[in-house]
This record gives C-alpha cells, sequence and structure tokens, in this order.
C-alpha cells in the first residue's frame, strides 16, 4: 500500500489551517490520506483523533480529546469535523466497571467544548483511554480478510509480526475500549492494537509516525496475503465467461423487478421506494457464477459495523428467467427466503427493516439499493469489497465470519440505528423524467420534483440547452440528484433506449411526465403540411411513445406510479392561427384519458396540467414563446415586457404563471395526496373560456 505522506503538503495544510492549532491541521491532513484509501476504510468508517492542551474561556489550560464526529467521512475531513472532548473526566470513566449506552451519551454530551460539534465517535472513549497523542482506526480489507479466517490470530502474528497486539472481538463503544486499553498496558512497546473482526488501531506522539505505522502493518498483511495465494487477485475461475461485464438486458430487467420487490409502505402510509446501484464488473460477474456465490451470500459480513449498511447478509439469484412473471415469482421467493431468516436472525424485533439491501445476481454482477443514491452507493461499495474479500479469505485458507450474535447486537445497536436517516420527503426514493428538459416549464418542473426529493432525469432534443439546464439543476440540488439524457420523443426506439438507460443507472421510473412540445404560428389556410406533421409528431405522437416506453418499466416494478402530462389551456380554449398546437395538445390530452384508463389496473395515475402563458426569465426561457412570441407582439403591438403583462392582467388572479407553479401541480398529483386520475388541473392565473368541463 502506498504511503501518500507528504512532508510540503503537510506543511501547506498547516498553513491552510493558519486559525487551528498545528496539532489539528495535521490530524485533518492524515485523516484525509487514511479516507482516501478504500482498502482502507469507506464511507464514513474509521475514526482518528489527536489529544491537546488549549485554553478555555477562563484562560485555563486544559487537556482536550478531538475525536471524528458522527456522520463524517474522513476523505473529505475538516477541522469542524472532530468533537472536542474534555478529556479528564472521560478518562476516569475507565475505573467503571460497566457504562450503559445511555450514559455514555450523556458523559460524551456534557463534556464536549463545543455545543455545536457533532456527535463524537461511538469509539470516543478508546481514544481517550490509549494515551498517545495521535491515533488511527481503519477497517483495513486486508486486515479483516486475516482476521476471518479459521486461524486468524495466527495469521495476524505471522504477518504484522510482534509490534502488534491482538485481542478478541469486543462490542464498541465503553467494553471495546476497556478491552484496547487493558490490551495496550499488557505490551506497551506495541505500536498497533488488531481487533479481531474488526480492525486495527495504530498510535504515536506524531501524527506522521501514527499513519506510517497503519500503512506499514496493512502493506504487511497485503504482502502476505498475496504470496500465501500465488493466485490471480481474486482467486475465482472464470466459469466460462467471455463478456466485460454484466448482460445490459438482464440488468434493464432485473433492476426495476428488484425495486418493486423492496418497496414497502413507511410508517406515514407512503410507498417508500429506492434507487439501485448496479456493480458489473467482470469480477464481480465471475463471482455471480461462480460455485461460491451462494456461500458468499450467505456468509455474513466482513466486520459487524458494516451490517447497518448491508445487512446480515445477501440475497442471492441464481439465473434470471427469460419471462418477466418468472423472474418476479423468483425475486419475491428470494426475498420472503430472507425475511424469514431475518426474523429469525433479529430475534422477532418488529420495529428492524426484514429487507435486504444487497442482491449477487448470476450473470449480472453486485446491485445494492438505497433511500437516497448516496446510500445505494455506500452499501455498494462495503458489498463490492466484501465479495473480493471474502473470495481472497477463500483462497487464503478459508473464510470464517464473526458470531451471527456479535453482528445482530451491532446492527441492532441504537447507537448504529442512529446513522441512519429517518425523515423523508414527499418524492424521495422516486425517479421522475421530465421530457422537454430544456424549456421554461421543464426547467421549473424539475426545480420542484427535485426540491421534493426525487432524483430527476431531463430530456431533450437539444444537447447544448440540457446541458445548461442540467448544470444549473447539479449545482443546486447536487450532481448525483439529477440525470440528463438527449432524447427524441418522436422515436419510440430513442425513449426505449433512453428508458433503459434509465434502469441502468437508477432502477426504474415511478413519475413520467411529457412535457416535451413544439408550437407554430400560422391558420389553417396558410399551414403547410410538413409544419402540422412536426407539431403533431412532438406534441402527441412524443406522448404517445413516452407513455408507451414507461409501461413495461410500470408493470416490472408494481408499485403504481404517476404519469403528469403537460397538457395545454388550448385545449379547452384554442386560439386562431394556432390549429396544429391547439390539435396535437387535444389529442395529447385524450391519449391521455385513455391511459387514465388502462394504466388504472397497474396502480398508474394518469392526470393533466393545463399551464398558459409561462414565459420564463432570464436564466431559462420558454423555446415555445420564442417561436410565438414575435406573432403575438407583432398583433398587439407591445414588446416582450408588455406581452407578458398583457397575458397577466387577462387572467382572473392578476398572476404571472411561472415553470415552478406547473411543477407545483406535478408534486402534487405525484404525491398521491388524493386518489385522483384522469383530472385536469388549470394552471394559468384563472381562464374562465379553459375551464374544464
Amino acid at each position: 500500500m502506498e504511503n501518500l505522506y507528504n512532508t510540503e503538503d503537510a506543511r501547506q495544510f498547516i498553513q491552510q489551517c493558519s486559525a487551528y492549532s498545528r496539532e489539528l491541521a495535521l490530524r485533518v491532513y492524515t485523516s484525509r490520506l487514511i479516507g482516501k484509501n478504500r482498502d482502507l476504510v469507506l464511507h464514513g468508517g474509521g475514526n482518528t483523533s489527536v489529544k491537546c492542551r488549549i485554553k478555555n474561556i477562563l484562560d485555563e489550560e486544559i487537556d482536550v480529546l478531538f475525536v471524528k464526529g458522527s456522520g463524517w467521512d474522513l476523505a473529505t475531513m475538516e477541522p469542524e469535523g472532530f468533537a472536542g472532548l474534555m478529556l479528564d473526566p472521560i478518562r476516569k470513566l475507565r475505573r467503571l466497571d460497566s457504562l450503559s449506552d445511555e450514559a455514555m451519551e450523556n458523559q460524551l454530551a456534557i463534556n464536549r467544548i463545543e455545543s455545536r460539534s457533532p456527535n463524537p465517535s461511538v469509539e470516543a472513549l478508546l481514544h481517550a483511554f490509549l494515551p498517545h497523542k495521535y491515533i488511527d482506526h481503519t477497517h483495513a480489507d486486508s486486515i479483516l480478510i486475516l482476521t476471518n479466517q479459521k486461524q486468524g490470530k495466527a495469521f495476524v502474528e505471522e504477518a504484522l509480526g510482534s509490534r502488534v497486539t491482538i485481542i478478541p472481538y469486543e462490542m464498541s463503544g465503553f467494553p471495546l475500549a476497556k478491552a484496547v486499553a487493558e490490551a495496550y498496558e499488557d505490551a506497551p512497546d506495541a505500536d498497533a492494537v488488531v481487533v479481531m473482526h474488526h480492525g486495527i488501531f495504530t498510535f504515536s506522539e506524531e501524527a506522521k509516525t501514527a499513519y506510517d505505522n497503519m500503512i506499514r502493518f496493512v502493506t504487511r498483511a497485503e504482502k502476505f496475503i498475496a504470496e500465501k495465494i500465488r493466485t490471480s487477485p481474486i482467486g475465482v475461475q472464470d466459469a466460462g465467461m467471455d463478456k466485460e461485464g454484466g448482460s445490459e438486458s438482464d440488468i434493464v430487467r432485473v433492476a426495476p423487478v428488484l425495486r418493486g420487490a423492496v418497496s414497502r409502505p413507511a410508517p406515514d402510509g407512503r410507498l417508500r421506494r429506492f434507487y439501485i446501484e448496479a456493480r458489473t464488473s467482470p469480477d464481480l460477474v465471475k463471482a455471480s457464477l461462480s460455485p461460491e456465490a451462494r456461500e458468499i451470500c450467505r456468509s455474513g459480513v466482513l466486520t459487524p459495523d458494516h451490517a447497518i449498511r448491508t445487512k446480515h447478509q445477501m440475497v442471492f439469484i441464481d439465473h434470471v428467467p427469460e419471462l418477466d412473471d418468472d423472474l418476479k415469482d423468483l425475486v419475491n421467493m428470494a426475498i420472503d427466503a430472507f425475511k424469514t431468516d431475518f426474523k429469525r436472525y433479529c430475534r422477532n424485533q418488529a420495529d428492524l427493516n426484514p429487507y435486504p439491501i444487497l442482491f449477487l445476481v448470476s450473470g449480472v454482477g453486485m446491485i445494492a439499493l438505497g433511500e437516497t443514491r448516496k446510500a445505494a452507493r455506500v452499501s455498494a461499495d462495503i458489498g463490492e469489497h466484501t465479495i473480493r474479500a471474502k473470495l481472497l479469505a477463500n483462497a487464503l485458507g478459508g473464510y470464517k465470519p464473526i458470531a451471527e450474535s456479535h453482528v445482530f447486537d451491532m446492527e441492532c445497536w441504537n447507537l448504529q440505528q442512529k446513522k441512519l436517516g429517518k425523515d423523508m420527503k414527499p418524492l424521495q426514493g422516486q425517479v421522475a423524467i421530465i421530457t422537454g428538459g430544456a424549456g421554461a416549464i421543464g426547467y421549473g418542473i424539475a426545480k420542484q420534483v427535485l426540491a421534493a426529493g426525487a432524483v430527476v432525469v431531463i430530456s431533450d432534443i437539444d444537447g447544448s440547452r440540457l446541458n445548461r439546464v442540467h448544470h444549473l439543476l447539479a449545482e443546486a440540488f447536487g450532481e448525483d440528484r439529477v440525470e440528463a439524457m438527449v432524447m427524441d420523443v418522436t422515436d419510440l426506439d430513442s425513449v426505449e433506449s433512453a428508458f433503459k438507460e434509465i434502469c441502468r443507472r437508477l432502477g426504474g421510473i415511478d413519475i413520467v411526465v411529457p412535457n416535451a412540445g413544439i408550437a407554430h404560428v400560422a391558420k389553417l389556410e396558410d399551414l403547410k403540411p410538413e409544419k402540422f406533421d412536426q407539431v403533431i409528431s412532438v406534441n402527441l405522437k412524443g406522448t404517445y411513445t413516452v407513455i408507451k416506453g414507461a409501461i413495461p418499466i410500470f408493470r416490472r416494478q408494481g408499485t403504481g406510479g404517476n404519469i403528469v402530462v403537460i397538457s395545454s389551456k388550448n385545449v379547452f380554449d384554442p386560439g386562431a392561427a394556432f390549429g396544429a398546437y391547439s390539435a396535437s395538445k387535444a389529442g395529447a390530452h385524450q391519449i391521455s384519458k385513455i391511459a387514465a384508463l388502462e394504466l388504472a389496473e397497474l396502480g398508474v395515475r394518469v392526470n393533466m396540467v393545463n399551464p398558459d402563458a409561462v414565459f420564463g426569465d432570464d436564466t431559462i426561457g420558454s423555446k415555445l414563446w420564442e417561436e410565438v412570441g414575435p406573432d403575438r407582439m407583432k398583433s398587439r403591438g407591445l414588446d416582450a415586457q408588455g406581452l407578458k403583462d398583457y397575458y397577466r392582467q387577462r387572467s382572473l388572479l392578476k398572476v404571472q404563471v411561472s415553470g415552478e407553479h406547473v411543477g407545483n401541480a406535478v408534486v402534487f398529483f405525484a404525491s398521491e395526496l388524493t386518489p385522483t386520475t384522469g383530472a385536469s388541473l388549470p394552471v394559468d392565473a384563472g381562464n374562465p373560456a379553459a375551464f374544464p368541463r
């Protein structure tokens, strides 16, 4: 393993953190070095600390422990991510024979030097009880491979040498803190402590030395494993694979079925949905096809700390049937078996989620599910490392996981459960596709749907405008919350291809918003057939293709869904010289009603929103009004602002309609606050001629 410590980088980092002490700056620097190496820690795993002397508000010097805060990731650590604790009071806790979790939390809370600092790591007492200035802790893959062995302790001793002391697994918190401190006192010359099935702690009076020790011992473990195995890094037979990754066609079928199978009602009655993260690298596909695949799935976790993100086991899907109904039956049977086993494992505690998170699918690879894309990625990363580590462990001598009871204790520990988010936004877990996403209405809809918690895919045929909108949305809501795809709604192949890509990336689709539209101004006498066909193709056929393309996905998921068609006030109040647009929108409106009739059996609701005069703004303008506006301004002798004022003043409410207003209507329908389908909702500030009748 490469040692990333650089003296010049460290010096510059100290300068950048000049508002903080040198000790804390170095602590942040080496924490980041640890965090950026995924073979050491994953997504918030591991913890680090430093002990300093600082002056309190009374100008008195006190000893303080700065320990990683819960919820912070070492890879992106900042000084604010450390919780400062008064060291002397919490060190005295070691005198106790036992300490409840509640009492420990209280002691850590009342001894914080800043009330606004993050909650300290559950290992805070361990860092306090050891005497060293700098302490590093990781769940390094190579250490876990050695400790999850039938002869694990002997392997660790042989690999790491005499400067490491080894202790059996202990529950994190007070028990582990006392055990590690006692182990060090029994071997004061040790440079590290290895906790079986948990990880490694290194320490020193210098930040660099503590980090160097970590890299030194992990490197020894890696070399030991490589020398023992002397085969491929994975150690799995080829299994006849001649492809580079998992089957794309299988992924786009399996992912929606898995999403649907694990969806379930939340306590508030709403359906809780999930995003997927598929890992289809050749080695994972080979693992899924190997004779070891089923045992890999049911042989537990590398360390109990992982169970909160992965559950105690994975689910193995041993083949992908050709028929969707057969695939659903197979997946549901596998999940039911997992749930039954989970009830046994968790001793029938009713408040625990019994659904799996990780699936190993034969010929496809590994699929993880999460309530956010980040959660799915975290679980997938841990699962991927787990599979590779188990294969190495098997090749080394035989993987032997920790006792299931320890995994249960950690997974169900209230201090671990607190790491899981509880609050849900109305559309969290859902995937929305919005066509015509590069225009004012599409942009406004996307903003509101994103604000409601969904992941949004915007599509348009205009790639340059689409990229601009994507940039604005990603900047406001985060890169992982929004995707952009160039798509031609007039071409069913283009639509189906895009929808397959959405299933591959996200797992499926829950909200479909056919919004793409164009306009053409011409009286019937002057309307050219090719222009009429063009408008009909985008506005009417485009609505049809998007609805049609979504139906197989809705059917595979089996969780209902929402189609919200962006119609127009022109359906009820057509305008002269606007025949192609008005006719196409009326046709799209009618086909949407047919969809409401046909898709109700799938639990899919189809509703229409009828906006009027949505001009957009200087950030994102309306492509439709760029086409229509000049003619309307000319006929009324108005400039651009005058035209906006004209449409605002003609409405009953005298309000300028925005894309965000249309987005609010979409969110209302998609939130399923009322049992409604086939409805038309005007968003036009009040236009009597366009009242739905």
